[in-house]
């Protein structure tokens, strides 16, 4: 399969998922579908047993969403791009079968937060860190409402979503953000490391065990992320979501 977006490539029965949209993995319809290919790939390839999504640039694991597709665009727009990144996505991570792990070579930013999150278990660069910046320019970061407060507790994520302030890998390690804050030229050997360990495992016991685990931890998880999209579909039809997105994009102050 021809990954324009993306570098697909099986070692060790692990897949390794290269995000490859350069500057900086700016999340659009096209990379989101070369991701969700990748992942189907990885899901059906029964010599597969574990999967590391990473970027190719140092400088990011992703920036977010692209914002130039949604700026002057629909609440409907909105929603199918959402439809994509957020249920085709994690119902391919909920059926997936196998152990998935995020290594953030760089910053994750809003939309990006989301791809690593999406994964089991996160391994980052000790001297990055991961932020939800919606809110500067009049959106909201949605999945991230259900998820983060369940992660580090309802006050921090209050704080680090309607702020936009970053939250540093090491303390996202401390809070069970994420899982290990390495230097940076020990991130994929680490994300490598604990691949292989899980390849190792029955992938029979792995599946049925991690299905018991997806259904255990899922609940209203889902349902409370379709609650959040409303909210966001309908933020981004208000001029001030509009004008926010144009502010960004011509480097200025946003007038509320």
């Amino acid at each position: 399969m021809d990954l324009a977006n993306v570098q697909y490539v099986v070692r060790d029965r692990v897949a390794e998922i290269t995000m490859t949209r350069a500057p900086v993995n700016a999340l659009n319809h096209a990379l989101v579908d070369d991701i969700l290919a990748a992942y189907r790939l990885a899901k059906d390839d029964p010599d597969v047993r574990a999967v590391i999504l990473t970027s190719a640039f140092d400088n990011a694991f992703s920036a977010g969403m692209d914002l130039a597709m949604i700026r002057g665009g629909t609440g409907m727009d909105l929603r199918r791009f959402l439809g994509k990144l957020y249920f085709e996505m994690h119902d391919l991570q909920y059926r997936m079968g196998k152990p998935t792990i995020a290594a953030l070579t760089g910053p994750a930013r809003a939309a990006g937060v989301t791809l690593a999150v999406s994964c089991d278990v996160i391994v980052a660069d000790a001297a990055t860190d991961l932020s939800y910046p919606e809110i500067n320019v009049g959106v909201i970061p949605a999945m991230h409402f259900v998820h983060l407060p369940r992660q580090i507790g309802r006050h921090k994520a209050f704080e680090l979503l309607f702020s936009g302030d970053p939250i540093s890998a090491l303390d996202a390690e401390r809070r069970g953000l994420i899982n290990h804050a390495v230097p940076h030229d020990q991130v994929m050997t680490k994300a490598r490391e604990i691949a292989r360990g899980f390849a190792a495992k029955s992938p029979v016991v792995m599946k049925l065990a991690r299905d018991s685990f997806m259904r255990q931890n899922d609940f209203e998880y889902r349902r409370a992320i379709e609650n959040v999209v409303e909210t966001i579909c309908n933020i981004i039809a208000t001029d001030d979501a509009q004008e926010g997105l144009n502010a960004f994009n011509e480097k200025r102050a946003p007038r509320w």
